[in-house]
């Protein structure tokens, strides 16, 4: 290759899928995202990227332990590469502008490839059915005809589109399928597309998550469609918290604590655990007596019965929700002797609660912490809010929409090799 190649992310996120693809071996050009609270975490994660590749990896651990502030951490590093993170959303009026920015990151270098995906509230079945629109004339339905622009201007030889399953059978007011006319537009720019539904527990993420991922390349050949390499690493659930201190409801910490020992090899062959010995996040949310006590009987049923607790079998005392014929899974046990676990919802911000910690002895919900490693995120991967506090929600919520970061790697690997 006679160049590096570049990369573009759109409705970037907290950057699960961009950290797979720099993991690979590509260079990020820039992200677009709309979340203020995902820009910081992006631009965050670029200042360690660039700190760590230039040996100077202590002022990030000095942000984290509070000795610099977050302005302060971005004073060490270029410019250009926090302002490589561009907090915009992306539509008809803004397009000009963002494209202005990305031609002055390119500064008349190739664009190789673009990432990313619209959110996926407009296509996700579960979205649909709680939405008293069932999603028809949702701006986000149509975020796709603006991805097919940045393809027009930049023309990359490759990009990768990502989204929920729930996208084949998501339908316009007229009874048109979405995906049929995101293809239909992407062969009018001059991409022949290929698609496959990976299940991310394939490829050694230990979490039941389905996700389309349509790759598109430039011109009219076939039979491009990278084969990720299958991993099943043959441990469950229970590794990825193994060596957390324990913690009740309430307790623990934004900034870094120790972990544990750990004797695995899970942690390492993931790249979710580095040579560190601690992480941050790891902070249990305080939940009522009445939480709690559910929490209690979820967690029993389990590990006696192996089954999950169904909300209207809950003592009519517990049962202060009105909904008690839909959404009855509402409490799930992340269970440690399973091989995956369910998907960690987008929601997981406003629902975080009903993810319930397995150990009896630590009768709580998950912590960011714990929720990332569901999705892979290294240990490393601070996430920010838009304030310079650091809050839960503002977490929870980019982890949960994120791409798992192994699932993401394992096809930006492939994808490279057949470059």
């Amino acid at each position: 290759m006679a160049h590096s190649l570049r990369f573009l992310d759109l409705f970037a996120g907290a950057g699960g899928l961009s950290e797979g693809f720099t993991r690979a071996g590509f260079d990020p050009v820039a992200h677009v995202e709309v979340n203020s609270a995902a820009c910081f975490t992006l631009r965050t994660r670029t200042a360690f990227h660039w700190l760590s590749s230039h040996g100077s990896s202590e002022r990030y651990e000095d942000y984290l332990r509070g000795r610099i502030t977050r302005p302060e951490l971005y004073q060490f590093v270029p410019r250009r590469q926090i302002d490589s993170v561009i907090g915009a959303e992306i539509g008809e009026a803004s397009l000009p502008s963002i494209f202005n920015s990305i031609d002055e990151l390119l500064d008349g270098a190739k664009l190789d490839l673009i990432i990313g995906g619209p959110p996926c509230q407009a296509y996700s079945i579960v979205g649909r059915s709680r939405d008293g629109n069932r999603m028809k004339g949702d701006k986000r339905n149509r975020l796709y005809r603006f991805y097919v622009e940045f393809l027009r201007r930049y023309k990359p030889s490759y990009f990768v589109f990502e989204n929920v399953v729930g996208l084949f059978s998501a339908r316009d007011e007229m009874g048109t399928l979405f995906f049929s006319d995101m293809q239909s537009l992407f062969r009018d720019a001059g991409y022949e597309t290929e698609f496959r539904v990976l299940s991310a527990d394939d490829y050694g993420v230990l979490q039941n998550r389905k996700r389309v991922v349509l790759v598109g390349k430039r011109g009219k050949k076939t039979g491009f469609y990278p084969q990720p390499q299958k991993w099943q690493p043959g441990v469950n659930v229970g590794e990825l918290l193994m060596d957390f201190p324990p913690l009740e409801a309430g307790q623990g910490t934004i900034g870094p604590c120790a972990l544990r020992a750990y004797q695995g090899t899970y942690l390492y062959d993931a790249h979710i655990r580095g040579s560190g010995s601690s992480v941050t996040w790891h902070q249990a949310r305080p939940n009522t007596d009445q939480d709690l006590e559910i929490y209690r009987l979820a967690v029993e049923q389990w590990n006696t019965h192996g089954t999950r607790l169904s909300y209207e079998t809950l003592p009519e005392r517990l049962q202060t929700h009105d909904n008690v014929v839909s959404f009855l899974d509402r409490f799930k046990v992340v269970a440690g002797d399973l091989p995956s676990s369910q998907t960690v919802v987008a929601h997981i911000a406003k629902d975080g609660h009903y993810y319930i910690h397995p150990d009896i002895n630590q009768n709580r919900s998950l912590t960011p912490r714990e929720a990332a490693r569901l999705q892979t995120f290294p240990d490393d991967y601070f996430f920010e809010s838009m304030s310079t506090t650091p809050g839960r929600t503002a977490a929870f919520r980019q982890i949960g929409n994120a791409v798992p970061v192994l699932l993401a790697t394992k096809i930006a690997k492939q994808l490279r090799e057949g470059w």
